[in-house]
């Protein structure tokens, strides 16, 4: 069942549309509509395996956290995370728009911003989802890259709010990777998946420089884990 997509973020998409010409448009509704029957077709056959470190969350989700993941986990996790009032920051580029339009199918709330384009407006959208008790996501290498390294936006917000930043992964048996980047990934028909989620990390309201550029590698270093821990369980389990 799709979740409606709330009033502030459907006038946001509206005023966006006016930015892309015609063959954008158009592009943009055959785009969505593809990926969002793609992953209504794909999600349900996929095997998912769900690992935790010791000092994680009580379960793979967390109701008020900041989620942080690679770029291209986005269809798997938009598929296991559906339904539950996540507001993922998507960039106001065309590609992120064609995924925010997908994932908002799926029970998201997209945030337009990135680091290039509208950044300090984004987090201000994510301080309210927070503000509100649910919980947010990056895709922490997007949306140029370079691929698997981290922007710093993510802590500032978890310091801002007083919420703690998760770093998960999730690694495909089989799928399809497109020439892209982020090696953008499709996972294919009855794949297993692991999902590897990384222990809480706690961001103090009163961090200074010093402390957040600490805290950031800390992040860093967690999607690292979690990225190596996904693809070795994977082996294991296949």
């Amino acid at each position: 069942m799709d979740v409606v997509t709330p009033p502030a973020a459907r006038e946001e998409a509206e005023a966006e549309v006016a930015d892309f010409s015609p063959r954008q448009r158009l592009l943009l509704w055959l785009v969505t509509w593809a990926g969002t029957l793609f992953i209504r077709l794909i999600g349900p056959t996929l095997k998912y395996t769900v690992s935790i470190e010791e000092g994680g969350p009580p379960s793979e989700f967390l109701k008020t956290a900041v989620y942080v993941f690679w770029h291209r986990c986005t269809i798997a996790a938009c598929y296991h995370f559906r339904n539950r009032q996540i507001a993922v920051m998507t960039s106001r580029s065309f590609d992120g728009e064609y995924i925010a339009r997908i994932i908002s199918h799926f029970g998201y709330e997209p945030v337009r911003g990135s680091s290039s384009r509208g950044g300090v407006r984004a987090l201000l959208g994510m301080h309210r989802v927070i503000d509100a008790g649910r919980a947010v996501a990056f895709t922490i290498d997007g949306p140029r890259g370079p691929m698997y390294v981290a922007k710093p936006g993510p802590v500032l917000l978890a310091r801002n709010t007083e919420t703690p930043i998760v770093a998960f992964h999730i690694a495909a048996e089989r799928c399809w990777e497109l020439n892209s980047w982020d090696r953008f990934m499709l996972p294919k028909p009855f794949s297993r998946v692991y999902l590897r989620v990384s222990r809480l990390i706690p961001v103090p309201k009163d961090a200074d420089t010093a402390a957040m550029e600490q805290l950031h590698a800390e992040m860093q270093a967690a999607l690292d884990r979690v990225r190596i821990a996904a693809e070795k369980g994977l082996e294991k389990i296949g």
